[in-house]
């Protein structure tokens, strides 16, 4: 190896890829020393490693979440929980927080009788983190235009212990035509706050995942809550009007800018 290749990309300054990090939060252009990261890059590293474990075992704030809601929404707010005890639990058996626990399939059964268009949910996931932080903001948006187009709307459902698949329950146990789940995504190294949002039509236990949309990233370095309430609403529009969701509902959002 000659002595040019040994000290090319020594300094960020120097990396060729550096122009392109203001376009990405990802690790690139980083610099070495020697043949490994400068110090600073590695600490940085473990600092984010620390916060995606961090958001993997957040709590969900339910309480402040319901009293937010109601400041903000004029529609009842209603917690639930899944068949899971604690956060390890959640962790390992995916498969009970695809359930509702059955004190919370009571409470929903003992509801009035309504068929509302759309039930929507609020679930913890794998960052409750993102939840606290973004789900309110981006409700704020995106019920008043559904209430606008005068879609009917359940009662907002906050989730302990949720994942995607028991929103497909909870919808059906409301009479719902089409089920709305907002929910913590898998926390990155650069995203420990990224929330989904995931939307069936018809839904009902036992679904699996081609029968859902999802619009992923929703936080203001990624989906702006704008752009994801504007976006949610036409394609909660679009699923009502055609009766379907999934890889049968296309995208077709971006053609209308």
């Amino acid at each position: 190896m000659n002595k040019e290749n040994l000290t090319p990309y020594n300094s960020p300054e120097n990396d060729p890829w550096t122009t392109l990090r203001e376009f990405t939060a990802a690790r690139i252009a980083l610099g070495r020393t020697g043949v490994s990261e400068p110090l600073h890059q590695s600490l940085q590293f473990k600092l984010a490693h620390a916060h995606a474990r961090d958001a993997v075992f957040s709590q969900l704030n339910s309480t402040e979440l319901a009293n937010r809601i109601s400041s903000v929404i004029a529609l009842p707010v209603l917690s639930v929980k899944s068949q899971v005890s604690n956060r390890p639990e959640y962790l390992q058996r995916p498969d009970l927080g695809r359930k509702l626990h059955e004190a919370s399939v009571q409470q929903l059964k003992d509801l009035p009788a309504a068929s509302p268009d759309i039930a929507i949910m609020l679930a913890d996931g794998l960052s409750a983190t993102a939840i606290n932080q973004h789900a309110v903001p981006v409700l704020q948006k995106l019920v008043p235009a559904l209430q606008k187009s005068r879609i009917s709307l359940a009662p907002i459902t906050i989730v302990e212990y949720g994942r995607v698949a028991i929103s497909d329950e909870i919808g059906f146990l409301l009479r719902a035509k089409l089920a709305l789940i907002l929910i913590g995504e898998r926390p990155g190294l650069s995203s420990p706050d990224s929330m989904g949002a995931y939307f069936t039509f018809n839904p009902q236990p036992g679904l699996t995942d081609e029968s859902r949309n999802c619009l992923s990233n929703i936080r203001p370095t990624g989906l702006a809550y704008q752009v994801a309430a504007d976006k949610l609403f036409y394609l909660l529009q679009q699923a009502l009007q055609l009766k379907l969701s999934g890889v049968l509902l296309k995208d077709n959002f971006s053609l209308l800018e």
